[in-house]
């Protein structure tokens, strides 16, 4: 594989660019963070950020099931329940 491939393959396969799948990439990178915080918080003190870390993974789910990314993450889903 050359070495741009690297770095094209995988955003042209779900419709981004490198630098389009990157912004979506760092913001996803930044939502789990937050919610490993919020989790790391209300493990501490339970009454606190009870709900933050799962709001956080279902807007995440949400996004990576709809649109382009949707259809290249179920085809790639199935690809790995069949081999």
């Amino acid at each position: 594989m050359a070495l741009r491939q690297h770095f094209t393959e995988h955003p042209a396969s779900v419709g981004e660019t490198y630098l389009g799948h990157f912004r979506v990439a760092a913001r996803f990178s930044r939502c789990l963070a937050k919610a490993a915080g919020a989790a790391a918080v209300h493990a501490v003190v339970p009454s606190m950020c009870a709900t933050t870390a799962s709001e956080c993974i279902r807007e995440l789910y949400t996004e990576m099931n709809s649109g382009a990314r949707g259809t290249a993450h179920a085809a790639a889903t199935a690809a790995a329940e069949a081999a």
